[in-house]
């Protein structure tokens, strides 16, 4: 039985650890090979390497700076001379929030935020759209934005502006790919046990804490975010475009319960 994925090849960026990590693994295992980034842990990036190449799929590694628009133009040049041309990209890197509120932030610290969440999908984007309208169209865009492009936090202005940015860069992407056939979704996930919730992961007691917020009662793994990439990612998912895809226990439906 052939994968949902057969023959594809996809980018997914940091994809060294976390969603990205679990995402790459999962689209290995439906028969896709898998360019994996990581911006500095390389060690991250090779075990991502070979969980993809012990489910079938053949793997490259490259350390990118996606801020940087010749980075993510090299990382295409490599995809194309070490697997071919990519069908797939999941726009998985970014840096969380800083816990700065706007008064006390810098222009560094606002740009680190928006320039990593919002410009570097955009520039791997771009190269993407380019590279699919060479390959004669066709093709699908998965960004990983968050429920804070909706849901506002304190300190987090850089951070939600830029996933609020990428959820309409995606509306956007839709209605300008609809000719090429090329799907542009969202997934927005709630709390997952990543790296970027290190304390919630590290001790069961912040963990429980932090949960009772969310309706379901638990944190979310990567590797239930990477089964929703992969439905997006495959034939499955023909005619959805354009979509944000919530993935995060009801949380954001359970704000203002009780007020």
């Amino acid at each position: 039985m052939t994968g949902r994925l057969e023959g594809k090849i996809a980018i997914v960026t940091g994809s060294d650890s976390g969603i990205g990590q679990a995402t790459a693994e999962e689209f290995a295992k439906e028969g896709a090979d898998v360019m994996v980034t990581c911006y500095r842990d390389e060690e991250g990036a090779d075990e991502t390497r070979r969980r993809v190449e012990a489910a079938g799929g053949r793997a490259a590694t490259m350390r990118l700076d996606q801020r940087d628009p010749e980075q993510v133009a090299k990382l295409f040049e490599r995809v194309e001379a070490e697997l071919g041309t990519p069908d797939i990209l999941v726009n998985n890197a970014g840096v969380d929030a800083i816990g700065k509120q706007v008064a006390e932030m810098s222009v560094e610290d606002w740009d680190r935020e928006i320039r990593t969440d919002l410009y570097g999908p955009f520039y791997c984007c771009r190269q993407f759209i380019r590279a699919r309208r060479r390959a004669g169209g066709g093709g699908r865009i998965i960004n990983v934005t968050s429920v804070h492009q909706e849901i506002a936090r304190v300190g987090s202005a850089g951070y939600d502006a830029a996933k609020g940015g990428l959820r309409n860069l995606t509306r956007t992407l839709c209605l300008e790919l609809a000719p090429d056939h090329i799907g542009v979704n969202n997934i927005a996930p709630g709390m997952v046990l990543t790296p970027m919730n290190q304390a919630a992961l590290e001790d069961p007691e912040t963990r429980e804490q932090q949960v009772q917020n969310i309706p379901w009662k638990r944190a979310g793994e990567p590797s239930e975010v990477a089964r929703l990439a992969v439905y997006l990612a495959s034939d499955d998912a023909d005619y959805v475009t354009g979509q944000t895809f919530t993935i995060d226990g009801g949380l954001s439906l359970n704000l203002g319960q009780g007020a």
